[in-house]
Parts: structure tokens; C-alpha cells; sequence
């Protein structure tokens, strides 16, 4: 039986397997760090491809061109594929929602002229929607800790990205507040949907159907755009990395995060994503940090401590 803490690999006739153990402290602790510094390079990888390609159009472009790549995989490690209907229909939602919809959204707004301050702002409110989802669809218990965090992240991510609401005032319509406003319902909603309603699915296999599901969304949304795309250098390579880092290493960390603890808990890491990216900005593209941004950096890494610490288990009752 394979363990939890272990991966296997299949080769050959009647993939044979190898397991390759992962010690659970480890993974546990590395996992969390490693997915927001992966997830925050996805508005990097954004920024360079964007101009040129179509929002909708680079997104299916994104999919088509990692499902390859997932499916060589999902054969040469021997993953299990859902033997079910229901289980790959639950796989497809999470990808509408997850992929489709979240990022659909994001990337039409910012195209239409939504500031990327804003944006930030509104993907910012995820966490809080999500920890609500989860206390009403799933039973997790949303503590005083948990609230006192989520407020706490929410004033960091206000003070990180008010600076810069002041700088750009144009594209915030109506239009571009409500896709927002959706890829923001669709990403709480398919986290929780991804811990309540494939919770054994193999990771591999359930990420090519949700893909699948992303493609199901995008695509439809192409008709009303141009296919004609500039094959640039920085085009190839931001689509290589936004495959390879953050459609595979990225959202296989994320469905592993969403299994292995509580969806509020996990949702938290969200708050610390605007925190790298403009860290990564000032670095990248010279973006200069304001001392009330460094101030809410700090609140945001303050507020991920507390959502995430772990409680004391009170001692026996017999205990001295």
C-alpha cells in the first residue's frame, strides 16, 4: 500500500514501481514557502507575455500546452486515473473554477485597464471568502485566531497596495470590478469545492481533468478575440514558465497543501503572495517599496503566523 509521505514512479510493462519516500516533516515544512514564491512569479510571468496574445487566448494556449506535459507524466509515474464519472466531473468544476474563472477573470480585468494595485487588493479578500466557504460548506471551525489573522492580512494587503490605487485611477469600471469580483468567488469556492469533493483523486491524473475543466471555460471566450500571436522571445518564455512553474510545480503544490491541512489555514498562504511579487518587482522592474509597504509586509507575514500556528494540546487531566 503506498504511503502518504511517498511518490511512485512506473515504468515499462505492467509499470513496475519504484517508491521514492518523502519524510512528512519535510514536505510539510518546505511545501508552504515554496508554493507562494511559485504562485507569486505567475503575475511576473503574466506581465511579460501579455502584450502579446489575447487574454482568453493565452490562457487556452497556457492549457493546451500543459496538459501534454501532465499527461507523460500521469503514464511514466503510473498515477491512478478516476475510475468514475462523478470523480471526474468534481476534477472538471475545480478547474472552471480554479483555473478557468479565477485567472479568466484576472487577466481579462487587467487587459480592459483594472490597476494592478486593485486587482491585488480585490484577490486579496480570497483568503476571508474562503475560510467563510469552508466553516459553511465543510465544517472547519473558523476560530477567533483564524478571524484576528484574516483582519490583521487584510490591513497588511491594504497598506502594500494602497500606495499604488493612488498612482493609476483609470480602469476600474464596472465591467472589470465584477470580473474580479468573480475570479475571487470562483477561487474560494473551488478551493473548498477541491477539499470536499476530490479529496483521494490521484494528484496528477485530477489535474489533467481540471485543466480540462479550464479549457471547457477559455476556450468558448477566444471567439471574440484574435488568435494572431507574436511569438516573441519574452512570449516563449513567459508561456514556459507559466506551464512548467506554475500550471504543473505550482498547482500540484496547492492541491497537495489543500489535502494535507484546513482550507482557511491554507487560504492564509494567499495573504503572503502580493507581499512576494512586490518584493520580486522592486528587484525585477525597479519598483520601489514605500516604508507603509514595508509595514504591511510585516502585518501580512504576522497574520500568516498566527492563522498557522499550531495549538498546544492541553495536557491530561491527571498531569502535575
Amino acid at each position: 500500500m503506498k504511503s502518504p509521505n511517498s511518490i511512485q514512479f512506473g515504468f515499462g510493462p505492467g509499470h513496475k514501481q519504484w517508491t521514492l519516500r518523502v519524510q512528512k516533516p519535510i514536505l510539510a515544512t518546505i511545501a508552504p514557502g515554496l508554493f507562494v514564491l511559485l504562485w507569486s512569479t505567475g503575475f511576473i510571468g503574466s506581465k511579460l507575455g501579455a502584450p502579446y496574445a489575447d487574454p482568453f487566448v493565452f490562457l487556452s494556449v497556457r492549457y493546451l500546452a500543459v496538459l501534454p506535459f501532465l499527461l507523460v507524466f500521469a503514464v511514466a509515474a503510473g498515477s491512478k486515473w478516476p475510475n468514475n464519472t462523478p470523480a471526474i466531473l468534481h476534477c472538471i468544476v475545480t478547474g472552471m473554477l480554479v483555473h478557468g474563472i479565477y485567472l479568466g477573470g484576472v487577466f481579462w480585468a487587467i487587459d480592459r485597464g483594472m490597476p494592478a494595485g486593485a486587482s491585488a487588493l480585490m484577490v486579496g479578500l480570497q483568503p476571508v471568502l474562503t475560510a467563510l466557504a469552508a466553516g459553511w460548506l465543510l465544517g472547519d471551525r473558523i476560530g477567533p485566531r483564524h478571524w484576528a489573522g484574516m483582519a490583521l492580512g487584510s490591513l497588511g494587503l491594504v497598506l502594500i497596495v494602497g500606495p499604488k490605487l493612488g498612482l493609476d485611477g483609470s480602469g476600474i469600471t464596472i465591467a472589470t470590478i465584477t470580473a474580479m469580483a468573480a475570479a475571487v468567488l470562483a477561487m474560494s469556492f473551488g478551493t473548498v469545492y477541491q477539499k470536499r469533493f476530490v479529496p483521494a483523486t490521484d494528484h496528477v491524473t485530477a489535474t489533467v481533468w481540471q485543466y480540462v475543466g479550464a479549457l471547457i471555460v477559455s476556450l468558448p471566450m477566444t471567439l471574440g478575440e484574435s488568435w494572431q500571436i507574436d511569438w516573441s522571445p519574452q512570449f516563449a518564455f513567459a508561456l514556459a514558465w507559466l506551464v512548467l512553474v506554475l500550471s504543473i510545480g505550482a498547482i500540484l503544490l496547492l492541491m497537495y497543501l489543500i489535502r494535507a491541512g484546513a482550507v482557511a489555514e491554507v487560504a492564509s498562504l494567499f495573504y503572503l503572495v502580493p507581499v512576494a511579487t512586490t518584493i520580486e518587482s522592486y528587484f525585477l522592474f525597479g519598483e520601489r517599496l514605500a516604508p507603509v509597504q514595508i509595514a504591511g509586509m510585516g502585518l501580512v507575514v504576522a497574520a500568516i503566523l498566527l492563522i498557522r500556528r499550531k495549538r498546544t494540546p492541553p495536557p491530561p487531566a491527571d498531569a502535575v
